[in-house]
Order: structure tokens, then sequence, then C-alpha cells
């Protein structure tokens, strides 16, 4: 029998929680044919403007490889240009193009509507709530946290599977 953790599984509770608020933006992104990572990535480059892709990376919170991806259909889409930086032309600077501009301004004003939408349902003060325990959480786990100690030879979640198949 498995031993039961004492503690609640907070991964999958944050997980369950962003599903739970994406259900009401989900579709108005449909709507105008774009992904999460697209608007992500969108709503990021309005706000702040253009940024290299490693900063766009972490403000969106894309792993490099799929964002590479993101960008590459979205530059085919028309809605962000890349242009190479003339002192290091090693180095891109991702910009929104009129389209993605365009976009957003059709975008944003609904996506702020739906917000109110989530504060009347659940209170201007749980939400408020839920963004200062975020940002407190946010700010906590990222300081230094000691690390529990590791067994030198864990059990590996496919080594059954790998003598299984030498059979």
């Amino acid at each position: 029998m498995a031993r039961v953790l004492s503690h609640r599984n907070l991964p999958l509770l944050l997980l369950q929680a962003r599903e739970a608020v994406l259900a009401h933006f989900r579709p108005i992104l449909n709507h105008f044919g774009l992904t999460e990572q697209q608007w992500r990535v969108i709503r990021a480059l309005a706000e702040a403007g253009p940024m290299e892709p490693n900063r766009i990376a972490e403000t969106c919170q894309i792993l490099g490889p799929s964002l590479a991806g993101v960008l590459a259909r979205m530059e085919e889409l028309g809605l962000v240009a890349r242009r190479r930086l003339e002192a290091d032309q090693r180095r891109v600077r991702v910009s929104l193009t009129a389209k993605s501009r365009a976009l957003f301004a059709h975008v944003a004003p609904l996506v702020e509507a739906q917000y109110r939408e989530l504060e009347s349902a659940v209170g201007k003060q749980a939400i408020a709530q839920a963004y200062r325990t975020l940002d407190r959480l946010i700010a906590q786990f990222g300081a230094p946290v000691a690390a529990v100690a590791l067994p030198k030879s864990p059990p590996r979640a496919g080594a059954r599977r790998r003598r299984a198949t030498r059979r």
C-alpha cells in the first residue's frame, strides 16, 4: 500500500487553478485564432516593447525550444518581426507588427472585460488576495530553499519496463 503524503499536491493545485482561470479566456483567444502562448507573447511585447527571445521566454514562461516554434509560427502569420541587433549580429530582437498591434487593440479590451466578470463573480477582494498570495509565493520560492537529501541510487521510472523488453 502506498504511503499517504501529508501535504496537498501544490503543483497540481496551481495547474488546476490556472486551468480554471484560463477557461474564461480561451473563448476570446480562440475567437481571434490565437493560442495561449501567442497571446502571452503579444501581451508581453505590447506591454514591454521589443525583447530578445530569452527575455520573452522568461517573461512568458515558455521553454526556449517551444518559444522558437511559437515565434517561427507567429512570424509566418505576420504577428512578429525578428531583427538582428546591429551591435551583435548573433542577437535578435522580436517586436510586434502592425497586424499584431491591431489584434491586441481588439483582444485586450475583451480580456479586460473578462477580468471584470471574474471580479464580479468571485469578488475584487478575492482576486486582489490571489494576486498578493501568488506574488508572495513567487518571491519566496525564488529565494534559496534547502533541498532534501536524495538517495544515492533511486529506483528509475523506466527501469522495469526496459528490463521487461529485454526478455
